[in-house]
């Protein structure tokens, strides 16, 4: 016998697949904007409900109950401009409330650090008696999941409680570009903090504050190799203690300077070659971090001892000075390159704009990034007022990833989970774990990253068991129909398909629908 929720969720699977092809059919009906020959844009007024809907889909996660009337009420620029203020506003009082019982955010990267880096020793070294060795591997396995479950939580709290919308946006935005993977050795402790101390504070200030507040983590540090960087035939001291486990380095390592040219800055056809890669990565030698003893602020170190002396140089210029500060002449040089205004303008009009944007709009964000000297503030300004952005072409022309998918799901129903552990799970589930990609580049954050059967099958039963907790009263909503917010959100074929669902189903349907999946 099929029970009452397989049901449900043929029900919303039928709508899902018909989102497949409709998401494949005109997820790209914006990526013409701003070309030669296309129509003029028609830019909506600043009270307009669909440019605050459409606002709030990129701005933000998605709008809550009652939020696209009251966007329009206040109008679009003055939310925009509300949000792109330079205050810092104390975390509103269900964030603070939500974030309050997670110990590990009231501290910095260096008490983690330090607690695994002990814990390790007593696993890894020989001496170790057994029974303390298998108490400690447990100590470690336990600190690792606290500190990872605390962080992913804390992401996903803040997405879907902040008012300060665009902050948390930009967050995941910036993190994918400057990515760390909490998978690999110290970054399983290190990479929540990456993203709280390397990446938010300055997501609306400048891009050479935001490179180096990266390049000197210890998260970036270890997931790219670099602090195991040093001079060649360099030679640790005999006595010097190292990691348990450890292997020392012999020569320069290349791959973080190789990532910083390619991913973080210049961009692959950037115009450096491989020479500037070995150089730079000789610039670097010398930067680490240290975990025996990291310090009450930060565990960066420059060791001198193990810094290439000679002469070096980057993108044909001669490295001046010495030491640590070849390192900062050459975070300075990328930062202010033409080709890393270009990168980062288009890095950001693909996130807010279209998966091709409009080579117009990335020009002028280029040409804002260079004359402001890097200020993010003012290239999101710009973006914000584009034609290009406000253009309806371009409304519901991305495909929702998974994690904006999930949280956008739970603004628009109105809900106030009091756990979001399973949030973390189904984002995971959809194949986009929270701090969990391996490689360098980040999750995509294109419609062909997540347009596909698997990852429609997994929202499909999110949607679905969302559908169950809001009927069982497992999820509390507000007063109201907890629908109403979605469909404002759909078209009139997707209404009539929720409308035609059975009633227990029609929450699920309407996530399910392809004007939902969409932003």
């Amino acid at each position: 016998m099929v029970t009452r929720v397989a049901r449900g969720r043929r029900v919303v699977l039928q709508a899902a697949l018909a989102a497949a092809g409709a998401a494949a059919g005109c997820a790209t009906r914006g990526d013409a904007a701003g070309q030669p020959g296309a129509p003029a844009v028609s830019v909506r007024p600043d009270r307009d409900p669909e440019l605050a809907r459409h606002v709030l889909n990129r701005f933000a996660y998605g709008p809550r109950p009652g939020e696209v009337e009251r966007v329009a009420a206040g109008g679009v620029d003055a939310w925009i401009e509300g949000q792109l203020g330079s205050g810092v506003p104390e975390a509103s009082a269900p964030l603070a409330a939500a974030l309050a019982p997670f110990e590990t955010l009231a501290h910095n990267h260096t008490v983690a650090l330090k607690a695994f880096a002990q814990l390790q020793r007593e696993v890894l070294q020989p001496g170790t008696p057994e029974p303390r060795r298998a108490q400690a591997r447990e100590e470690l396995d336990a600190l690792i999941r606290r500190v990872q479950g605390q962080a992913r939580q804390a992401r996903l709290l803040d997405a879907l409680y902040a008012d300060r919308q665009l902050e948390a946006v930009l967050t995941e935005v910036w993190f994918n570009h400057f990515n760390v993977f909490a998978g690999k050795e110290t970054v399983r402790v290190t990479a929540g903090y990456h993203e709280r101390e390397a990446i938010r504070p300055h997501v609306l200030g400048r891009f050479r504050d935001l490179l180096g507040a990266t390049a000197r983590h210890p998260a970036m540090l270890n997931y790219l190799d670099n602090w195991q960087s040093v001079r060649a035939g360099f030679a640790f001291p005999p006595g010097t203690p190292l990691p348990a486990g450890f292997r020392a380095p012999r020569g320069p390592n290349e791959n973080y300077a190789r990532e910083l040219l390619e991913l973080h800055t210049l961009g692959v056809d950037g115009g450096y070659t491989q020479d500037d890669v070995s150089e730079l990565a000789r610039v670097l030698t010398g930067w680490s971090f240290d975990r025996r003893d990291p310090g009450p602020e930060h565990a960066f170190r420059f060791y001198p001892a193990r810094h290439d002396t000679g002469p070096k140089r980057l993108l044909g210029r001669a490295a001046p000075g010495g030491g640590q500060q070849e390192g900062d002449w050459a975070l300075d040089l990328l930062a202010r390159h033409p080709s890393t205004a270009r990168h980062v303008a288009r890095r950001l009009s693909v996130a807010f704009v279209a998966d091709a944007p409009p080579p117009a709009l990335v020009d002028r964000l280029t040409r804002v990034f260079i004359a402001t000297d890097g200020d993010l503030r003012e290239v999101m300004r710009a973006l914000a007022a584009s034609g290009e952005f406000r253009d309806p072409a371009v409304f519901g022309a991305k495909f929702k990833a998974p994690y904006r998918y999930v949280v956008s799901s739970v603004r628009a129903i109105g809900a106030a989970p009091a756990d979001v552990q399973p949030l973390v799970r189904a984002v995971a589930a959809m194949g986009m774990p929270i701090h969990g990609c391996p490689t360098p580049d980040g999750w995509k954050d294109t419609r062909e990253a997540w347009l596909g059967p698997e990852a429609l099958r997994q929202r499909v039963a999110f949607a679905a068991r969302l559908g169950d907790a809001t009927r069982s009263g497992t999820l509390p909503l507000p007063a109201g129909a907890p629908r109403d917010a979605i469909d404002a959100a759909l078209g009139p074929a997707a209404r009539a398909a929720v409308a035609g669902a059975p009633p227990a189903q029609r929450l699920g349907v309407a996530l399910a629908t392809p004007d939902f999946m969409r932003t």
